[in-house]
Parts: structure tokens; sequence; C-alpha cells
């Protein structure tokens, strides 16, 4: 496995994020599934959308990149097909009569490989219905999590970059040469409720941040995560609850 790729924890997902399933919901009411059409969930995760989307009669099939999300998708949705594999090194052909993927693309570190595969594995007319986040998103959570950094002399982290938030011109141009025509995209603003009212952005970055934190210590990481999380008490605390201040590109494009 590649080892630039985050290592996944299914349980705590499920547990303490169970928002980026729920809020995918939206986006297979936009991939508009019909009965015997054959679709791949792109970055499965553990399965619930996948499932959502069989509901429909669609055969699905599932790939993500990590074998322990696999492992319980495959548990909790034995009837439907789940893969360990990726967008970057998939390679089917004229294969799917849609493509679904949430919260996935600002995880691929090239995006443009990941699209032309995308587009090889469509059927002619075939769709690509995706959401991942775009330009902007947690932009005050990076910047306290860069400046806890610096006050506490971990200058490297706070140069570690590994996600992929593009502007909507930037990847909608990027579709559209791998030969897509996009019929719809939008960039918006979404504030994201986290589960624990209490320490959310210290579970945020646990959950999602790992790499930020190489080479520190248990210890070294916790007091960097006290840091940012109580210098974002007035920008991102609310009413009592934690809102990550997401942005996100939704996007349908067709292989024409």
């Amino acid at each position: 496995m590649n080892e630039n790729k985050i290592k996944w924890n299914s349980s705590l997902y499920d547990d303490k994020h169970q928002f980026v399933s729920n809020f995918g919901e939206d986006l297979v009411t936009l991939l508009a599934p019909r009965k015997d059409e054959h679709i791949l969930d792109l970055g499965c995760g553990t399965g619930q959308l996948a499932a959502a989307i069989a509901a429909s009669g669609a055969l699905v099939e599932g790939i993500d990149h990590s074998e322990d999300m696999i492992n319980t998708a495959k548990e909790t949705y034995p009837e439907i097909s789940f893969l360990v594999e990726d967008a970057e090194s998939m390679n089917y052909k004229m294969k799917y009569d849609a493509i679904f993927s949430n919260a996935v693309f600002h995880w691929i570190t090239d995006p443009a490989k990941a699209a032309n595969n995308v587009y090889n594995a469509l059927k002619q007319g075939g769709r690509f219905v995706a959401e991942f986040g775009g330009k902007g998103n947690v932009d005050h959570m990076l910047n306290a999590l860069d400046k806890a950094f610096i006050a506490n002399g971990y200058t490297e982290n706070s140069n570690i970059r590994f996600w992929y938030f593009p502007s909507i011109g930037e990847f909608t141009s990027l579709l559209e040469k791998s030969g897509f025509r996009v019929i719809y995209a939008i960039h918006f603003d979404r504030p994201t409720e986290l589960t624990d009212k209490e320490n959310g952005v210290k579970d945020w970055f646990r959950m999602f941040g790992e790499k930020f934190f190489k080479g520190l210590s248990g210890h070294e990481i916790e007091d960097v995560l006290e840091k940012t999380q109580n210098s974002l008490k007035d920008k991102i605390f609310r009413d009592g609850k934690w809102l990550a201040d997401y942005v996100r590109i939704r996007i349908v494009a067709i292989k024409s």
C-alpha cells in the first residue's frame, strides 16, 4: 500500500464522524440511481452510501484504499461487492453507468490521473457525481493548527500539506481535459457540526489529520491540539457546538 495514504480507523469513523456519510445522502439523490444500472462507489468507506445506492435496485460495487474500511463494509453489507482499490490505480474500461464519490477527491495526490481513470471506467454517456473539499475548506482550522505548531517550535509540521482543495474552475477544467462535459458544478459553504461537543476539533484532527503530526510524541500532539482548539473558540464554536468550516465542491459530469 502507498505509504502516503492515511490509515483509517473504521470504528472511530462510524462512531464520531458519521456526518461524512450523512451529508452524502443528498449526493445519492443527485446521482438518481436507477434499477439495474452498474454503479461504482469510489472511496466507499464503510459502505453506508453504497447500500443507499443499492436500495434503488442498481448493481453496486464499492472500492476504498483502506482495508479496514472495506472489511467493515463487507461485514455490514455482505450482499454488496467491496474491494480494496483506489482512484489512482484502478484500471477499469467502459464498465460503469455511473461513478459516485463522496469526500474522496481531496485525498487524491494525482487528481488528473484519477479523473482519467474515472473517465475510462465509465460507459459512453456515463455520469460522474462527486462531492469533496474545495478551495477554502477548513481554513480556520488549518490556520489555527499552523499557529500552534509554530508557537511550539514545530516549523516543519506547519509546512505539511496533503489535501487537494481546488477552486471550482480548476477542477472543472481538469475534468474537461479528461474528456468530460461538466453539466453541474457548485462551490458552497457547509458548516458541519462535529460530534464531540467538548473536544470536536481535537477528535477531527486525530481522525483526518494524522500526517500533520509526523515525528511528534503523544504529549506534544496533545499540546498542539489543545492550543489549536482553544484558539478556535471565537471562530467556529457557536451555541455549544463545534462547526467545522467546510467548503465543498459538488459536481456532475458526463462522458461525452
